[in-house]
Parts: C-alpha cells; structure tokens; sequence
C-alpha cells in the first residue's frame, strides 16, 4: 500500500533544540495524531532571524539557504513559533532577489510553511485533541504568529476540548511581552516596562498557568514572573494539547531564564 499521509517536516527552532525539547516532542505527536508522517531533517539551522533582524543579510542568506536545502521535497514544513514560521514564509524569498534559483525555491518553501497550531486546525483540519489540564489559563498571542501569520483563534479552539481546561483571556493579550528577539538586547529598560506590564495584565486573569505559542516570549515572562515571585506556571500551548504536561517542570522553574 502506497504511503498517503502528508510528509512533514519539523523545524525545531534553535529555543526549542536548547532550552526546551519537549516542545518539538509535543509537535510530534500532535501532527503524528493528525495522520501526518513526520521526519526532523538532522542538518537543520537557525532560520537566520536574529542576523535579519540585525540588518545582517548575508549571514540570513548564508542560513536561510541551508534551511531552504534541508527542507526540500517535503510536504509542508511546520514550526512550533510564529516567528520562525514567519521568518520562512514571508522574508526568505526577499533574501535572494538577485539569486532566481533560489528565490524560486525559497518561494515554494514558503509556501508549504505553516506554525504549529494554525497547522493542525487550518491545514489538517484537526478539531479537538484528546488531552486534560486541570486549570485556569490565559493565552498570550506572539507578535509574529498574529500579525505576520493569523495566528489567533487556533489555539483557543483546540484549548476548548482539553478537559478541565478553563481559558481565562487578558485585558490585552495582543500587547507585545518586550522579548522581540534582539529588541530585548538592544532595548533592555523598554522591554522590562513591557513584560512587567505584560505580567501585571497576567496576573490579573487570576489563572494559574501562562500558555503561548512561541518559546522567545514564555522564556521572557517566564524569567520576569518569577523575578517577581509570581506562581504561575508557564507552558507551551503544544505541551497542553499533546497532554505532556505530567512530570514535566513548568518553563522556567528552577532556575531565572
């Protein structure tokens, strides 16, 4: 029998690689469940986008080029971070204006590039995940998953189905943490006043648990909430709804990222 599930190809994301490999896990199994035959293409590298950002485009090239090559003759690509997603299907193909060859496959792999969550309700069709969590939680919605990539109402529709589950929404959820990459570096005292405002709005959902789809962001409020000896854990949305939560140490805990 012929295979026909789709071929995915999971970009782990240099955060998720080091500080937090159960994400890639959870990701696994998610599209897994979903019928997807998912591969980890071991030549992987950064996206580049810490170097784009900087204004450094030939070491973004040099990177994004790898990417394109590592990830080709796959059915979709698929991120658990809006920026990374973003980073691949909306810039890669600017990077080699004045290199067609690539350019047209930096163009076919933006194309099959999706983040996560948006991955499994808007392309797998996924409508609920068999997974409990016994809490209240709030969601932070990522700058680059929203506004480059449309991530919004996804996540929130497969956190209904998780038993036990209670989403408690922000005042402002849309609002920017601070960690912006390099922002955060470069701008050190704005992006305290943002992620200190960020975890006051937190805090007043009264919710237990901090979920969000980009690792940047929950490390950065993950190190400011208990800086401020807050008690609420911090998780990956795909920890949630993959049920991998048991035994598994809230992000940030033990240590101030």
């Amino acid at each position: 029998m012929s295979e026909t599930r789709p071929r995915v190809a999971l970009f782990v994301t240099c955060l998720v690689d080091l500080y937090r490999p159960t994400v890639g896990f959870a990701a696994i199994r998610l599209m897994e469940d979903a019928g997807c035959l998912v591969s980890v293409p071991p030549v992987q590298t950064c996206c580049g986008q810490p170097a784009f950002n900087a204004g450094d485009r030939g070491t973004a090239r040099d990177l994004a080029r790898q990417v394109v090559d590592a990830f080709g003759g796959y059915d979709y690509v698929v991120a658990p971070s809006g920026s990374c997603a973003g980073m691949i299907s909306h810039h890669y193909p600017s990077l080699f204006e004045d290199d067609p060859q690539y350019r047209a496959k930096a163009e076919a792999l933006a194309a099959r590039t999706h983040e996560l969550v948006s991955f499994l309700r808007d392309v797998m069709g996924v409508a609920r995940v068999a997974a409990q969590y016994e809490d209240a939680v709030t969601y932070h919605d990522s700058c680059s998953g929203l506004r480059e990539l449309g991530v919004k109402a996804q996540p929130r529709a497969l956190l209904a189905t998780v038993e036990g589950l209670r989403l408690t929404e922000m005042a402002d959820p849309e609002i920017c943490c601070g960690f912006g990459g390099t922002f955060c570096v470069k701008y050190p005292d704005i992006s305290t006043r943002m992620v200190t405002d960020k975890c006051h709005d937190i805090a007043a959902t009264g919710a237990g648990t901090l979920l969000a789809g980009d690792l940047g962001c929950l490390l950065n409020m993950a190190g400011r909430l208990k800086r401020e000896g807050s008690p609420v854990k911090v998780r990956h949305v795909a920890e949630v709804l993959a049920g991998m939560t048991n035994d598994l140490a809230p992000i940030g805990e033990g240590s101030v990222p």
